[in-house]
């Protein structure tokens, strides 16, 4: 991940180009942003210093199913956020990303995203391991994928890992369980 002296890093990935520099400019004043248009190109960008992917599902040279599949395989610790037009089925409980979002989205929603991610790359592997499965949960519910057998096993992994975020949390101070998300004051 990025040292702290520099701002973090964002690798946008998109087949259409425009979307892709548009995610460019939202993103530009607070980060350093990388663009790919293509799966390949994708890989090719993602090192150690990327600390989010913003990753399109659909793709003519490889699916962002199998960009991820191949940054988790590298090693990449990135958080990565499918963010695509593509509506979530039963699929992506078993692919191993952070977030879950249907375009369009806004700058708000960009930065906002990125921002979430970023903040839960500071937790621990079990409290992102429950957002992660929380966020599919949600993407399901919104498009009612709810009566299916890969729901169910979703919502038993989600009590799977609750379970170890509570046992972490008992074992932590009061001032230390609970950390204020950093966000704009209203």
């Amino acid at each position: 991940m990025s040292g702290a002296a520099t701002q973090p890093t964002v690798l946008a990935v998109d087949d259409e180009p425009d979307l892709a520099e548009l995610y460019r400019v939202y993103l530009a004043d607070e980060y350093d942003v990388r663009i790919a248009t293509g799966g390949e190109e994708a890989i090719e960008l993602t090192d150690d210093t990327v600390d989010v992917v913003l990753l399109d599902r659909r793709m003519p040279d490889l699916s962002g199913h199998e960009v991820l599949a191949e940054i988790r395989e590298q090693g990449y610790d990135a958080r990565v956020a499918m963010l695509t037009a593509v509506e979530p089925d039963v699929d992506i409980v078993e692919m191993p990303f952070d977030d879950y979002k249907t375009k369009p989205v806004t700058k708000e929603d960009l930065l906002t995203l990125v921002e979430v991610l970023l903040h839960r790359a500071e937790f621990d592997e079990n409290s992102q391991e429950f957002f992660a499965l929380a966020s599919k949960k949600a993407a399901l519910e919104a498009t009612d994928m709810t009566d299916t057998e890969e729901y169910e096993e979703l919502l038993a992994q989600i009590e799977t890992v609750r379970d170890r975020v509570d046992t972490t949390l008992d074992s932590l101070s009061a001032r230390d369980a609970f950390v204020e998300v950093p966000g704009n004051a209203i």
